[in-house]
């Protein structure tokens, strides 16, 4: 067998260079190797309702999306994303030319940047940010610009956009605004009068948005989520990104979707159809079904994850960190600083051995990383025996 040619070259091109394994998998395999509660990544320890997984079974028998599906999706489930926006936010959406299935968010996002960035543009992001953004816009050959949230400790401690230096940001060379809302990992619900600023600045400065809104049920006590294409001005301009897998627990079936204007899903498809082409195609049907679901199913769905956020929260704070509770997601960053730490890598790595729990280092997710080190993200969406066992374990690790 000939040995691999040897070159000075690195066999990774320099765009990915500066992104290794992921985070999420070096603390999912800690978690497995120490026997940890795994609160790190973000996916559920229970399967969402019954009938939408008989559903998902129901296709498979019949035959139904075990060949390539359409492209752009199957029609019952563009129908359903056209008919979800219009019934809870008054959007309405073409299901032909303005709906376009993807393989989970984390497609839809790489798939809207390929398409709408040339090499060199700008893209201003939320920071701290999912680590897919900042992948998907070094593969796109852009040049990503964050601007920090901040905590607000006064400000039922929240993290907040400052909207000057947001405007400030903005350069000739800037072509799209990346947001995400509810956010991860903050739990920040940006505000009205924040997507108003952010509308504003767009189409001002003629600039282009990707929005992911995964999260969008999953908001809790005043928050509210408003999707940024129903501003003024927003709707031509906006590529809104949802997923089924935070909605409906079913995250390993990757079905997600854009939803946008035609000329926008277009250029998204355009990309698309060279990633995976096709994807999930009967858990497509199963995905129709699970968004026809009667209101009461989101409001139990967000009560029940309101509860562990809770529970979850008070056990952080008396183990003693400061806990930023969060207005959305299935997430709650803390501070380790209370406990004499600052490096939250360090922290979590340890945190397993000390504690008997994963969680993951928000540092991850920032390119200023001396602003995110001392902040640690949890998440919630676990069973409430599990949490309760996390929290004791925290508890006598941290607060004797």
């Amino acid at each position: 067998m000939a040995a691999m040619t040897s070159s000075a070259r690195p066999l990774l091109n320099r765009r990915l260079a500066e992104f290794g394994t992921t985070i999420f998998a070096e603390m999912s395999a800690l978690a497995m190797s120490t026997g940890s509660i795994n609160l790190g990544q973000g996916f559920p320890d229970t399967d969402g309702p019954e009938e939408i997984r008989e559903a998902a079974v129901r296709a498979l028998r019949e035959g139904r999306g075990n060949q390539y599906p359409p492209g752009p999706g199957i029609p019952e489930l563009r129908t359903a994303v056209a008919a979800h926006h219009r019934r809870r936010y008054g959007l309405s959406y073409d299901p032909d030319t303005e709906v376009l299935v993807t393989a989970g968010a984390t497609e839809a996002i790489a798939a809207s940047l390929l398409a709408l960035l040339e090499p060199g543009d700008e893209v201003i992001a939320l920071e701290p940010y999912y680590d897919s953004y900042a992948a998907c816009i070094a593969m796109a050959g852009g040049r990503r610009v964050p601007v920090t949230l901040r905590p607000h400790h006064e400000d039922n401690a929240r993290f907040r956009l400052d909207l000057d230096e947001l405007r400030d940001a903005v350069t000739d060379r800037t072509r799209l605004l990346l947001v995400n809302t509810p956010h991860n990992p903050t739990g920040t619900v940006l505000t009205r009068e924040e997507l108003r600023a952010i509308a504003d600045l767009a189409v001002e400065r003629d600039l282009l948005v990707v929005t992911d809104e995964v999260y969008e049920h999953l908001v809790f006590d005043d928050a509210e989520h408003l999707p940024l294409a129903s501003f003024p001005g927003m709707r031509e301009r906006t590529v809104t990104i949802g997923s089924a897998g935070k909605t409906f627990s079913f995250t390993g079936w990757k079905v997600g979707w854009v939803t946008a204007a035609p000329g926008l899903v277009t250029a998204v498809r355009s990309a698309k159809q060279f990633l995976t082409y096709v994807a999930s195609g009967p858990f497509q049907y199963a995905v129709a079904e699970a968004l026809a679901l009667p209101d009461t199913y989101f409001e139990e769905f967000r009560a029940d994850m309101r509860t562990k956020r809770d529970l979850l929260a008070t056990g952080l704070t008396e183990a003693g960190f400061e806990v930023f509770r969060p207005a959305g997601t299935y997430f709650i960053t803390t501070d380790i600083r209370p406990l004499g730490e600052s490096d939250g890598a360090g922290f979590c790595r340890s945190l397993p051995q000390r504690a008997g729990v994963v969680a993951i280092p928000n540092v991850v997710f920032y390119d200023h990383t001396n602003v995110g080190a001392p902040y640690v993200r949890f998440a919630f969406c676990k069973r409430i025996e599990v949490l309760a066992d996390a929290v004791e374990r925290l508890r006598k690790a941290f607060a004797g």
